[in-house]
């Protein structure tokens, strides 16, 4: 059974970091996927493809790993430089804004 073991990168569609802070064990597919013929659904035999255990460090999902006897494979997160605005989000609304603000 082999599994990977990573940090989720924030959802593109948000600016929030929310779930990127945990470490994730995701099981690697052991089927391929079919499609039913008459209802045309994607289906698989394998269960543990829905299966994502989250963890707070990176040791302890290794340790998880070794502990049960899964090939793990770890993906270092990249790093991504903070979007950080002097004024934040307020300043858009602010009387004393140094420049007019357009859309």
């Amino acid at each position: 059974m082999q599994a990977r073991i990573f940090k989720p990168a924030r959802n593109a569609m948000t600016s929030g970091m929310a779930k990127t802070r945990d470490w994730v064990l995701e099981f690697a597919p052991a089927s391929k996927r079919e499609v039913d013929p008459l209802m045309g659904w994607t289906s698989s035999e394998d269960t543990q493809t829905q299966v994502r255990l989250r963890f707070h460090s990176k040791e302890e999902a290794i340790a998880y790993a070794e502990v049960n006897g899964i090939e793990a494979q770890v993906i270092e997160p990249h790093k991504r430089k903070p979007n950080l605005r002097p004024r934040g989000y307020g300043e858009n609304f602010a009387t004393d804004r140094r420049s007019p603000w357009t859309h």
